[in-house]
């Protein structure tokens, strides 16, 4: 036990394992282990963030999409999903709604869908952003070229999402068709750190075919692109996909991952995400007691809610907009926490790229 525990306390001091002893802390976590490493994790969550919960208003606006992932359920493939875009104005609506609710970043998430040209996203992005100066922009739209990311920086985004999903080459191509791969994944989150994009990457935990070698993979990978942000969730099934009747991920190796990350990198923005919240009523409140800082009510119309489906059973698909800002906010005080309205910009809390102790 007291070896394990030893490993934490070197991630703590060093911001560093190497594979073998990140297989070995995953694979031989129990309760205790994890309790242990909660409490370090806290400690840098409240020493750079306090106990302030940053909201991102996440606007879902396509779920159109060129990729054929196996795991997800806006897949090319998916003849059953019951495909929707958003045009400007109703998305300058959701804007409008979010920054009345107080949020000041807003994410805009779509599948890889074509019909939104590079002209149409820069006009979309700098029209948001002439009327919200004092709001960051977060794209989440998948893998572009280099040319592309500029524009759009230049445009006005601020960050960029783009989770990896594995670090590990082949557990990446058990997931995706042999169309995508992880060099031009891992190329596109390097560009967007070169141009100047606060970046986030991520991971599922639990995913088909994931080992706690492709875990300690994902870790190493985080390690060596230093990103600002890291999203991580369980796996959950998709009843239109091949991996429909895969088992999904587990909270508890999730918020094992998260606590990981949080002393890794103390300074991360880190989501409890909605899936966490899928497949555990009180999942986001874990994640946030693990280390997470982070929350992304929805500020999507009702009526496309249930229409992005990546998984099954996805929840807060029916909420307006306000009642899931009251909700969250309430049951962040109800664990000792509370949700802030600025930006939550990691640059704040940033003295070097490298975490100071």
């Amino acid at each position: 036990m007291n070896q394990f525990k030893r490993l934490i306390d070197k991630l703590e001091t060093t911001s560093y394992l190497t594979k073998e002893e990140w297989v070995m802390l995953i694979e031989n976590r129990n309760v205790e282990i994890s309790e242990y490493l909660f409490e370090k994790a806290r400690k840098w969550q409240h020493k750079y963030y306090d106990n302030k919960i940053y909201t991102r208003g996440l606007i879902e606006f396509s779920n159109y999409c060129k990729n054929d992932c196996y795991y997800c359920g806006i897949r090319r493939s998916n003849r059953s999903a019951e495909r929707y875009r958003l045009n400007k104005e109703q998305m300058m609506e959701c804007c409008e709604i979010g920054y009345k609710l107080g949020f000041r970043t807003f994410v805009l998430q779509g599948g890889e869908d074509g019909w939104f040209s590079q002209e149409i996203l820069e006009d979309i992005i700098s029209t948001i952003k002439k009327k919200y100066p004092d709001c960051a922009i977060t794209l989440s739209i998948g893998e572009r070229s280099y040319k592309s990311y500029l524009g759009l920086f230049q445009a006005g985004a601020d960050r960029y999402l783009l989770r990896h999903e594995t670090a590990e080459e082949a557990h990446y191509q058990k997931l995706h068709p042999a169309e995508l791969s992880l060099e031009n994944r891992k190329r596109c989150l390097f560009d967007l750190k070169k141009i100047g994009y606060q970046t986030g990457t991520g991971f599922m935990v639990g995913s088909p075919g994931q080992t706690a070698a492709s875990l300690a993979e994902d870790m190493i990978f985080i390690s060596e692109l230093e990103p600002h942000m890291v999203g991580i969730g369980p796996f959950v099934p998709h009843h239109e996909t091949p991996f429909a009747k895969k088992v999904g991920g587990t909270v508890e190796l999730t918020l094992f991952m998260i606590g990981l990350l949080r002393v890794m990198m103390p300074k991360l923005l880190l989501p409890a995400t909605t899936a966490l919240g899928t497949i555990d009523p009180l999942g986001r409140e874990k994640g946030i007691q693990a280390g997470a800082n982070v929350v992304m009510p929805n500020l999507s119309p009702t009526s496309v809610r249930k229409k992005y489906e990546l998984y099954d059973n996805k929840i807060c698909t029916g909420e307006e907009s306000a009642e899931c800002r009251t909700c969250l906010s309430q049951r962040m005080k109800n664990i000792g926490y509370e949700l802030v309205t600025d930006r939550g910009d990691y640059c704040e809390f940033k003295e070097e790229k490298k975490c100071i102790r």
